[in-house]
């Protein structure tokens, strides 16, 4: 096979794989986000401690993390259809991908928002900000160096069961990969493929490490910044609070 060849069909592959990775993330990262922080929240000296409904969210976060993909993608067969009106393809590939995605994404979330200074909810809490404040204005912004590092994680993982997708007609590098490397002996497209994944891959973790030390340096998680902002309104709440007496 020739690059002439090669090109259109490496051209699809990529933007297919574009589509059912970014839209499964976007999905993963808006509902595995308040997931994640809830599990904190309601956990034992929580915020909202609920010792049952902790116990009900983690075991669904668990099944949905212990749960092969390869297992979930079929299994999900008919609520994708449902959703999609088909099971093959791209745009089918992206509920189980995002289905996949969320409890991943909720445990790391969960990992990130525990590692938050509770000396910095303390002082919300002192200065009366209640629990929406509190995740709104500390723990998330507190959290955000980790929760970039996060999302790449999980875009990177994404990539892979989007390549295993490929095996049941999902469309993407892993379909090209298996049509053409496995099935018909293009040994050529096969390697280019991996190293389009490898390159890839690459460049995301690239871009996901940069965000993450500069968010760092800006002031999150133990930078400067957040925490003098709150001492500061703190000595200013409490000046104001003398002068009234």
């Amino acid at each position: 096979m020739t690059w002439s060849e090669m090109w259109p069909l490496l051209e699809q592959a990529c933007t297919e794989t574009l589509v059912m990775v970014g839209w499964s993330t976007a999905i993963a990262v808006a509902l595995g986000l308040p997931l994640g922080v809830l599990l904190v929240l309601t956990d034992r000296g929580g915020l909202l401690q609920s010792t049952l409904l902790n116990k009900v969210i983690g075991q669904v976060v668990n099944i949905g993390r212990s749960m092969p993909f390869i297992i979930l993608m079929v299994a999900l067969m008919g609520f994708t259809r449902w959703v999609t009106g088909t099971t093959i393809g791209s745009e089918a590939a992206i509920v189980p991908l995002a289905i996949g995605g969320i409890p991943f994404f909720a445990r790391l979330v969960e990992t990130a928002v525990r590692e938050v200074d509770h000396g910095l909810v303390e002082a919300v809490q002192s200065m009366g900000g209640n629990t929406w404040t509190i995740v709104r204005k500390v723990l998330v912004p507190e959290a955000l160096p980790s929760l970039i590092a996060s999302t790449t994680t999980t875009v990177i993982a994404l990539i892979g069961y989007s390549a295993m997708a490929g095996t049941v007609g999902g469309g993407g590098l892993g379909d090209l990969a298996i049509r053409y490397g496995y099935q018909r002996f293009e040994t050529g497209l096969m390697w280019i493929t991996v190293a389009v994944l490898a390159v890839g891959i690459s460049l995301i973790q690239f871009a996901g490490d940069t965000a993450a030390r500069s968010l760092h340096r800006r002031g999150g998680r133990s930078g400067p910044m957040p925490r003098l902002a709150l001492l500061r309104a703190k000595e200013t709440g409490t000046a104001e609070i003398g002068k009234a007496i």
